[in-house]
Parts: structure tokens; C-alpha cells; sequence
């Protein structure tokens, strides 16, 4: 299926590479820096609170990652965050595990002080938890209780525009079925791969997968975010196709995004739109 607006969005992100200031989980950190190396787009993994500012002033956007958070990351997020508004860069939050702690929940309430979001994306988990205040939290992991189905989509479509509403950005819950929504719209994908799941960092490798996309096309976010995890998915799929288990699946992944073409998106995308 063809779509003339991700044709545009893929055409951009290959002519005008961004340069992504990512402040990710320590665990993840070399495969996010390389998936986005596989997008076309440049990575700087830069934390310290005295450098921060000056990083993201030198980068087209900025994804802040909780996952290995502690208080002087937390610092050093605040101050990047803030230095990206002031300079109009998209911003990303992943808000791992935000449910697990009180000391997760107290940071995410401080960001949200302090920072304007581009995007969100998180499990269902971590965005009922941002936005209701209630969710069966289970680490860094969604609840078995908390994923999209076919069944409760609709209910799901609903809360993720109302967080999109609430937050003024794009929301992006991530699962079997993925959802993309903004205030007005949403995009339910189901491409993807169960094995995505069985290895650590392909949510935190998605965050750079997004930035990339979206460091080219600020005036296009929502179409460049769900663009971008539709990608991601068609290359678990390609992935799952030529791995024998999930340490050749991590290498398939990050080949398959080094080499996807739009032609192979148009061909291999599973997704439905609701306005």
C-alpha cells in the first residue's frame, strides 16, 4: 500500500540525516547508538549535567530514556530538555518502568514540569501510569494484564489520544499491536516480531528509530513517529525470517534497518488508521 506522505517522510530522513543527542539506558546504549547509525542519522550519547546543553545545541533532537535513571541523569535531562525547547528540538521520553518506583514517578512528574514533549513512547503499562495513575507495573516490562488487543482497541485508541490531548504531543504505546495517536488521530500497527520482545533494548532501540525519523520532519509528527514504528516492525519481521535464535535476531534487526527501502515498507506494511 502505498502512502505519498510516508514516501515524502522516508525521502527526508535520507536527504537530511539528523544528529540525535541520546540519553539512553546504560544496558541498551551501543545498540541505540547503532540503530540509529542503521537509519542514516548520526548518535551522541552524551549525560553530564556540564556538558548536556551544549550537546543537544550541536543535535536536531533529543530522546531521554529512563531506564538506568539515577539523580544526576535525572539532572542532566532537565537541562537538555530544557536547552532543546528553547532551541525548537523535537524531544522524546521513554518513561521505563515509570510505575516501579516512587523515586521514577517523582522524576516523570519533574520532566513534565520542566519540558515540552514531541513524543512519548512507552508500554501500556508505563502511559496508564504517566496518565491514569494506575497500572499493574512490572519493571521495565508491560503487565501480562496491560497490552492492546483487538478486542479493547477501541478503549485503548481513546486513551491514547486523551494522553496525546493531555500531553500535546504523540503518543506512541508499544506491544503486540502498536498504537501511534494524537489528539485527532490514530494509527493501530500490526507489524512486528514476538521475538522483539525476548531481547533487551527494542523499545530503547525504537526511541532512536523515532528520532531519526522525526529530526527531519518536526512538521510532520505524528506520520514521521508511526512511520518510524512501522519500520521497526517490518524489520523484526524481516529478522525473525533469517534468525536461529535471539542473538542472530539482534544482528538481523539492525541489518534489516541498515537496508530498508521504501519500496519493501510499501509492500510489508500491516497498519489501519482512525481518525
Amino acid at each position: 500500500m502505498k502512502n505519498p506522505e510516508y514516501r515524502k517522510i522516508f525521502q527526508k530522513k535520507e536527504k537530511h540525516p539528523g544528529m540525535v543527542h541520546c540519553m539512553t539506558n546504560y544496558v541498551t546504549v551501543n545498540d541505540v547508538a547503532n540503530i540509529i547509525l542503521a537509519c542514516g542519522a548520526s548518535p551522541i550519547m552524551a549525560d553530564d549535567p556540564k556538558e548536556v546543553q551544549e550537546i543537544t545545541a550541536l543535535t536536531t533532537d533529543l530522546v531521554l530514556n529512563m531506564g538506568t535513571l539515577n539523580e544526576r541523569k535525572l539532572e542532566a535531562m532537565l537541562l537538555a530538555g530544557k536547552k532543546a525547547n528553547e532551541l525548537g528540538h523535537p524531544v522524546i521520553l521513554d518513561p521505563v518502568g515509570v510505575g516501579a518506583s516512587s523515586f521514577r514517578k517523582e522524576a516523570v512528574k519533574k520532566l513534565f514540569e520542566e519540558i515540552d514533549f514531541s513524543v512519548i513512547r512507552g508500554n501500556l503499562s508505563e502511559i496508564k501510569a504517566i496518565f491514569q495513575g494506575n497500572a499493574a507495573e512490572m519493571g521495565v516490562d508491560a503487565a501480562s494484564s496491560d497490552c492492546v488487543t483487538r478486542e479493547n482497541l477501541q478503549e485503548m485508541i481513546e486513551l491514547a489520544k486523551s494522553a496525546a490531548k493531555k500531553a500535546k504531543c504523540v503518543i506512541v504505546i508499544t506491544g503486540e499491536i502498536d498504537l501511534v495517536a494524537y489528539e485527532d488521530r490514530a494509527c493501530i500497527i500490526y507489524n512486528g516480531s514476538p521475538m522483539m520482545a525476548r531481547i533487551t533494548g527494542s523499545g530503547c532501540m525504537l526511541d532512536g528509530v523515532i528520532a531519526s525519523f522525526v529530526a527531519s520532519n518536526q512538521e510532520n509528527l505524528w506520520e514521521a513517529a508511526s512511520l518510524a514504528v512501522i519500520s521497526m516492525g517490518i524489520c523484526g519481521e524481516i529478522a525473525q525470517q533469517k534468525c536461529s535464535g535471539t542473538g542472530s535476531f539482534r544482528m538481523h534487526l539492525m541489518d534489516a534497518m541498515s537496508t530498508l527501502t521504501i519500496e519493501e515498507i510499501e509492500r510489508k506494511l500491516n497498519i489501519e488508521s482512525k481518525i
